[in-house]
This record gives structure tokens, sequence and C-alpha cells, in this order.
């Protein structure tokens, strides 16, 4: 049950377009200790069927620009490639810490990016409001 509950909070993120592995990965490593190389691995196989469900709902919403993809997905196999060799001469322990810090990193800018930009709504009230 408790893995379901994982999945699903990370098929919600993922669908949304978040990653669904900012949620697995640290809670298989935190709630669950798991290594976090299998944690990743559980991750990128997981991944397979809910990126597939999601793409079919976004591609039906037209929210797909197809000539971007291309060169982001060739170029991001080249570096899932290259970071899978890396990974295998890393330590779990140096995995951890990276992607702690590249967790922090993304949230740092995302509260920063709330702070600093008004959002849409607020700034349309007040346009109409004048």
């Amino acid at each position: 049950m408790f893995y379901g509950l994982i999945g699903f909070f990370a098929g919600i993120i993922g669908g949304m377009g978040m990653g669904g592995g900012t949620i697995l990965i640290p809670a298989l490593v935190l709630f669950a200790n798991i290594d976090p190389k299998i944690a990743q691995s559980i991750n990128l196989i997981s991944s397979i069927p809910m990126t597939l469900m999601a793409l079919v709902i976004h591609i039906k919403n037209k929210n797909v620009v197809f000539k971007l993809v291309v060169p982001i997905a060739l170029f991001g196999v080249i570096g899932a490639i290259f970071g899978s060799f890396v990974a295998n001469y890393l330590s779990s322990e140096i995995l951890r810490k990276i992607f702690g810090a590249f967790l922090l990193l993304v949230g740092i800018f995302e509260v920063k990016k709330g702070f600093c930009q008004p959002s849409k709504k607020n700034s349309s009230q007040s346009t109409r409001e004048e």
C-alpha cells in the first residue's frame, strides 16, 4: 500500500510535467530505505507507462510542440547514456548528495520565481480595475 501511494503521487506530479522522480526517488530513499541507485532505476522503469499515458493526454490537448521534441529528445538520450555511465562510477552517497543539491536548487529557483514574478491572475485583475 505504501509503495502504491508513493507511485500515485509520483504519477500526479509526473503527469503535470514536473517529473515524478522528484517525489519518487526521495520517498524511496528516505521512507523506504532503498539505495539511491536502485531508487533511480525504479524511477526510470516506472516512468515509462506514466510518461506514455501523460504524453497521450498532452498530445490530445495539443500541448506538444513537436519541432522542439526532436533536439531535446536526441540530446536527452545522449545525456542519459553519459549519466548512466557516470552513475556507475559514483557511490550511492555521492549520488544522494548530488540529487539533494539539485532538488534544493530547483526549490530555491521556484520560490524565487514565485516571489519575483507577479502572478498573471493578480496583474490582469489590477489592469481591469484601473
